[in-house]
C-alpha cells in the first residue's frame, strides 16, 4: 500500500503569520512510518519526496505514484533509501542489494519498480535529468567530517553518503549527523541556502526526549518540537538548526540548483531574532 500527501510551498511572509498548528501542518511530518505501508510526502519545494517503507508481513513495491505524473515513480526521478532498522533487501533493475542499518542504496533515474524487503527504510527522491548508476553505500564508504566541541555542546560526526566524493547523483544530496554523548546543538552558526531546499529526519531520539527544530527567516525565527522519526521540510529561505534534550541523530537531504555541500549563506549569531 502506498499513501501520498502533498505539501505546497509557502513564502516567508505568509509563514510569519502561522501559529504552531499551522506551522506544523505545512512543515512538520509526523506519523511517517507505518508497518506494511509506503508513505510519501510530495513537497513543492524542489519537488522533493520524502517517505518511508516498513515491510513487515511481506515485500513492498514502489512503482506507480500518480502524484508524479509519470508511468513509474523513477521514470524522471532518482532516489535514496536509508535503512534505519535491521538487515533489509532492495530489489531493483534485476539486482538484489542487502542493506544493513545505517547504509544507503542510491537508485538512478529509470531503474523501474523498487521492491523492499525487511528493514525500515527512509526514502528520499528528487527529479533527475540524467541517469546515474545505482550504488550501495556502506558506512565505511562514507565521507566523515568531525566537527564541534564538547564546550559548545555540538561535538558531532557528519556522515556524507550522497556526496560528489562518495556517490554520483543528479541533484540529490544526503547523509546523517551523529552527536557525541552530551552534545545537542546542530547546524550552528545558522545559515540558509537559497538555491536548494532541505529535509531533516530526526531519529535515535529516546522516547521521552525531544528535539527543538528552529526554522524561519533569520530575523523571524520559529520552532517545531520533534519526536523520534519525525521530519521537517525546510524551505530555502529558512534557517535549519536544532537542539535536543538528549543526544540524537538526524538525516539531512537536499535538492536544488547544485550539489556543492558548502553552498550556504552564513547568518551572524548577532543577527538572529
Amino acid at each position: 500500500m502506498t499513501n501520498t500527501q502533498v505539501r505546497y510551498a509557502i513564502d516567508p511572509e505568509t509563514a510569519k503569520g502561522f501559529d504552531t498548528a499551522k506551522l506544523r501542518d505545512h512543515f512538520h511530518v509526523g506519523d511517517l512510518f507505518a508497518d506494511d505501508e509506503i508513505r510519501l510526502v510530495y513537497s513543492h519545494y524542489d519537488r522533493l519526496i520524502l517517505g518511508s517503507a516498513v515491510p513487515v508481513k511481506g515485500p513492498l513495491v514502489l512503482d506507480n505514484v500518480p502524484e508524479t505524473g509519470t508511468a513509474t515513480f523513477l521514470e524522471r526521478r532518482e532516489m535514496a533509501a536509508l535503512n534505519l532498522g535491521g538487515t533489509g533487501v532492495i530489489e531493483v533493475g534485476g539486482e538484489s542489494h542487502t542493506v544493513e542499518k545505517g547504509e544507503v542504496l542510491y537508485i538512478g533515474m529509470g531503474a523501474g519498480p523498487v521492491t523492499l524487503k525487511d528493514g525500515r527504510f527512509y526514502l528520499l527522491s528528487a527529479p533527475a535529468h540524467r541517469t546515474c548508476p545505482t550504488k550501495l553505500i556502506k558506512i565505511a564508504d562514507a565521507r566523515r567530517v568531525e566537527m564541534g566541541a564538547k564546550e559548545t555542546a555540538n561535538e558531532r560526526t557528519i556522515i556524507q553518503l550522497l556526496h560528489p566524493d562518495v556517490c554520483e547523483s543528479c541533484q540529490l544530496l544526503m547523509g546523517y549527523t551523529q552527536f557525541a554523548e552530551g552534545s545537542v546543538w546542530n547546524t550552528m552558526p545558522a545559515h540558509t541556502h537559497d538555491r536548494r531546499m532541505e529535509a531533516y529526519l530526526y531519529f535515535d531520539v529516546p522516547e521521552n526526549q525531544r528535539v527543538f527544530h528552529f526554522m524561519g527567516t533569520p530575523d523571524e525565527t520559529r520552532h517545531l518540537v520533534m519526536a523520534n522519526e519525525e521530519a521537517v521540510i525546510s524551505p530555502p529561505w529558512s534557517i535549519h538548526s536544532g537542539a535536543g534534550t538528549s543526544s540524537y541523530t538526524f538525516c539531512w537531504a537536499m535538492a536544488g540548483d547544485n550539489v556543492d555541500f558548502t553552498d550556504m549563506d552564513m547568518i551572524p549569531m548577532e543577527d538572529l531574532r
